[in-house]
């Protein structure tokens, strides 16, 4: 399997626990193994970023600026990320972007200069999944209490934490307890 060029995450309830329509950078709270993850994907030279639906600001909750507070929040508590890229709209608009569609994942791959079949994409429900799919990334899933047994069993991954995702799609890279890298051994 090829080492991915890019790692996109979803944003709620897979690298921060999930409030409803969050505006308030005060909430946020790192998803268990999100900082090990993303310092493991650095160390590897592999694009992080962000893909997420955002419908709170196409219903009125949210403003483009609360989103981006809440972002530098997360890049603060993660150092920056590489890329952020999110759907403002409803479920109604029938836009390109917004998850399942491909459009997230395909604007994250333009702009980080990777082709998409070059990036994986780590969620916690189908809408990440089929997104994945439809712009040809892999698609990894690490379930929360709100994943569908469906959504389980379609996935193409199923990986218990964000860690063990990370680890998965690196292929076999020697971590510490702490998610750091290990030097390998010489045969």
């Amino acid at each position: 399997m090829i080492r991915p060029a890019a790692v996109l995450f979803d944003r709620d309830d897979t690298l921060v626990a999930d409030v409803p329509y969050n505006g308030d950078p005060g909430l946020v709270r790192l998803m268990p193994g999100a900082r090990e993850a993303v310092r493991l994907l650095r160390a590897h030279d592999v694009a992080v970023g962000v893909v997420s639906n955002q419908s709170g600001i196409g219903r009125g909750l949210l403003t483009e600026a609360q989103v981006a507070r809440v972002n530098a929040r997360i890049d603060a508590l993660l150092g920056p990320l590489d890329v952020w890229v999110h759907c403002p709209h409803v479920p109604q608009d029938g836009c390109a972007c917004r998850k399942p569609a491909p459009g997230l994942v395909l604007e994250a791959a333009r702009r980080l200069g990777v082709r998409p079949e070059r990036c994986a994409v780590v969620g916690d429900i189908g809408a990440d999944m089929g997104a994945a799919r439809a712009a040809g990334a892999r698609g990894v899933l690490v379930p929360t209490a709100r994943t569908l047994p469906d959504e389980v069993a379609a996935a193409p991954l199923v990986c218990a934490d964000l860690l063990d995702a990370v680890l998965r799609v690196l292929g076999d890279v020697p971590v510490a307890p702490d998610g750091s890298p290990l030097p390998r051994r010489s045969s």
